[in-house]
């Protein structure tokens, strides 16, 4: 009995994480590569001693040094940026925080939760750093919960979701920045003594200059197979704000969570300010790795319907733009069956009476179907795509509405608008004020009476395609600077009211291109939208840019007219990701037709190695006049290569490329695929290698030739 009872303690110490080092109390969150190890100090405080590759040996915690401050405060003995700054309300500005207790969960299979408590040892405001530690997939997400049971609401000034300290010779900062059709540009930059920061102020479309994600090496600059990378993102779908600081030891701070620009937050007594969780990882193996990692954890976890397929389809906008009526669409629907699509979506255009949505200029916010345009409704076009054999989807923008508009004539009290200024307008639209509980109700209903009306919709294209502009919300009268958070729950309160109806309805997350990507919407959305930039060119590095932390399966991507690229370079690069149309199939010639046939039955059959397998960059475009990339199956038995010769100069001398991810004790046989009719596959397909041949000494895939492309199927020999 007495063993049973000592085996039981011992169960209970680890999972409950404490450790004692030098009589103080440890606590480790740990993933199968990573530990990030906190110590409370003699003094109550607790800091972080660790953060990178996991520690083999427990015993070895006792030698490390107690590190810094876990949740630096204002006010005190620091003088660097507070990860919290209050103001009571007797007017005293600072706080300290000391370490109260702390619980670890690893109830859950691969996952173990660790929350932390801190106090302040004079006024009554509590602090809890929350901690889910995913094993495998090596992701760490950390999010933080204030309150307080003062008399008067509390002043919240900042309040980061993360605060991680590291320790190295250098650091290189790699953000992710641009505009419209022009987004997740890679730049990196070396940090030095002061601050960088990465933030936006946008509100609604938030990251259409800034993405909320980057990277930080440590010692030498990144590289995709070797050094130590930490990779991050937050989770919020408003303004966000990164703070890098190195201090006069070479030490760096990196501050994550919302932005606290024009935000200041009246925390009342006993009310809970709940922070966006901000994701990251740590690899030794270089970026690589990390991405792998978070593709794994996000189809596992984040992405909605992460494990289920996607559909290809075929979209009218640049096909038609506004115009067009029933019977150009029901053509298109034929051109989409003749295809092999799964379905057909129906873009802009299709609604309001009163002012007819023929341009962006007016209609938006009126969601009745344009009487001239679709006599019939969308009914018709739901009947006769699923007479076809095919779904069919609509696009909507319900959190914007234009000045010319019924519902801006009715209801102007629902629109963010300073109320003794000109109005301000981006594209020709404004947004709506969804802090109002009123607009929440009205923005849910847009999908609700859609949904009731005709059920055999299958699909939304959800866009959104302005900041928030002309910041004041009638709603919210003398808590304007809550505007930006409580927009944003606002949305998420929507978001959570479709998911619980709809819980199956498939949908995009579209802002102008790029504007929205994170992880926290995706939870709603089973891809997002790049980029409105469709140029196959320019997609290759867009698309490599989001790949550093999105799966494939997350990113759709459109063949269009974009571009001066022959069909195939685009569809190519289109195959890379979740596969859609949105060209006039008809205006293509016979070959031209046959190959895009053929791309979607090898896309359909191949997309569990595409959508869900590892991904390995082997060329940058960055660095070359080339790029390439290769998906893996779990298995390795099965990959899909992708090679592409961009503008490179003339006779330029090219290496073979080296395969990765693949068995080095299996043999493999390479097939060209997705081939003009009439034209030869290259001279190696069809031919059977080692994987330890294609890994050491590689394939000559690249060429001095202007806009080629090609795609190999790799399949394990049994």
């Amino acid at each position: 009995m007495k063993r049973a009872n000592l085996f039981l303690l011992i169960a209970l110490i680890c999972v409950s994480g404490s450790l004692y080092a030098q009589n103080r109390t440890v606590i480790k969150v740990a993933t199968d590569n990573v530990n990030l190890i906190y110590q409370v100090g003699e003094n109550g405080r607790l800091y972080q001693s660790y953060l990178g590759q996991k520690l083999r040996y427990d015993a070895d915690i006792a030698n490390l040094p107690l590190g810094k401050e876990a949740y630096l405060t204002h006010g005190m003995e620091d003088y660097f940026e507070p990860a919290i700054r209050v103001l009571h309300n007797d007017g005293n500005p600072s706080l300290l925080l000391k370490y109260v207790s702390h619980t670890q969960d690893a109830t859950k299979p691969n996952v173990t939760e660790t929350v932390i408590t801190l106090k302040d040892d004079k006024y009554p405001v509590t602090v809890k750093l929350f901690f889910t530690a995913f094993a495998k997939e090596n992701i760490i997400k950390q999010h933080t919960e204030i309150s307080h049971q003062e008399k008067k609401p509390v002043t919240l000034y900042n309040y980061a979701s993360s605060l991680l300290h590291l320790n190295a010779g250098k650091y290189f900062l790699t953000d992710f920045t641009g505009e419209w059709a022009h987004e997740v540009n890679m730049a990196e930059h070396e940090l030095d003594f002061g601050k960088r920061m990465v933030d936006t102020k946008l509100g609604s479309r938030a990251n259409m200059q800034a993405s909320p994600f980057f990277m930080v090496a440590l010692n030498d600059k990144a590289q995709e197979n070797a050094g130590d990378v930490l990779l991050g993102t937050i989770n919020w779908t408003g303004n966000f704000r990164f703070t890098f600081e190195v201090d006069q030891l070479n030490q760096l701070r990196i501050h994550s969570g919302i932005n606290p620009y024009g935000s200041e937050y009246s925390l009342q007594p006993n009310e809970v300010f709940l922070t966006p969780e901000f994701v990251f990882t740590y690899s030794t193996e270089g970026t690589g790795k990390a991405s792998r990692d978070f593709h794994r954890w996000a189809l596992a976890y984040q992405l909605k319907d992460g494990d289920k397929p996607r559909m290809t389809l075929l979209n009218n906008w640049e096909a038609t733009y506004f115009d067009f009526d029933e019977e150009k669409l029901i053509g298109i629907m034929d051109e989409a069956v003749n295809l092999g699509v799964d379905m057909f979506l129906l873009d802009d255009g299709w609604f309001a009476n009163k002012y007819p949505r023929s341009s962006d200029r007016q209609g938006l916010g009126d969601w009745q179907e344009t009487v001239g345009k679709l006599p019939n409704g969308l009914g018709r076009l739901v009947k006769e795509a699923t007479a076809k054999g095919i779904k069919f989807g609509v696009w909507i923008e319900p959190e914007m509405v234009n000045p010319k508009s019924e519902l801006y004539e009715n209801h102007k009290d629902w629109v963010i608008h300073l109320p003794n200024r000109d109005e301000y307008y981006f594209r020709n639209q404004m947004v709506l004020d969804l802090s109002n509980p009123k607009v929440q109700d009205y923005v849910f209903g847009v999908v609700d009476d859609l949904m009731t009306k005709y059920p055999g919709i299958a699909y939304f294209k959800w866009d959104c395609n302005s900041p928030i502009t002309n910041i004041y919300s009638p709603y919210l009268k003398d808590k304007q600077s809550h505007l930006y958070i409580e927009h944003v729950r606002g949305l998420y309160n929507v978001l959570e009211r479709v998911k619980a109806k709809y819980p199956d309805l498939p949908m995009m997350l579209c802002s102008g291109g790029g504007g929205r990507s994170d992880y926290k919407a995706l939870e709603y959305f089973t891809e997002f939208w790049p980029s409105d930039n469709t140029d196959g060119v320019e997609r290759i590095f867009i698309q490599w840019g989001y790949s550093h932390f999105f799966p494939s399966k997350a990113m759709a991507a459109h063949v269009t007219s974009w571009g001066k690229q022959p069909v195939k370079f685009r569809t190519d690069v289109a195959s890379m990701c979740k596969l859609g149309f949105d060209i006039r199939i008809h205006e293509m010639t016979e070959p031209e037709q046959q190959y895009c046939k053929g791309v979607v039955k090898n896309f359909k059959r191949l997309q569990p190695v595409i959508l869900e397998g590892d991904l390995y960059r082997l060329v940058s475009p960055y660095q070359t006049d080339h790029a390439s990339q290769m998906y893996v199956s779990e298995a390795k038995d099965k990959a899909v290569l992708y090679a592409f010769d961009i503008h490179p100069r003339y006779s330029e001398i090219t290496q073979p490329v080296r395969l990765q991810g693949l068995d080095p004790e299996a043999q493999y046989t390479i097939e060209e695929i997705n081939l003009i009719p009439g034209t030869r596959p290259m001279r190696f397909s069809g031919k059977t290698y080692s994987g330890d041949y294609l890994m050491k000494v590689g394939l000559p895939l690249l060429s001095s030739r202007h806009l080629t492309s090609h795609v190999f199927e790799i399949n394990k020999v049994k």
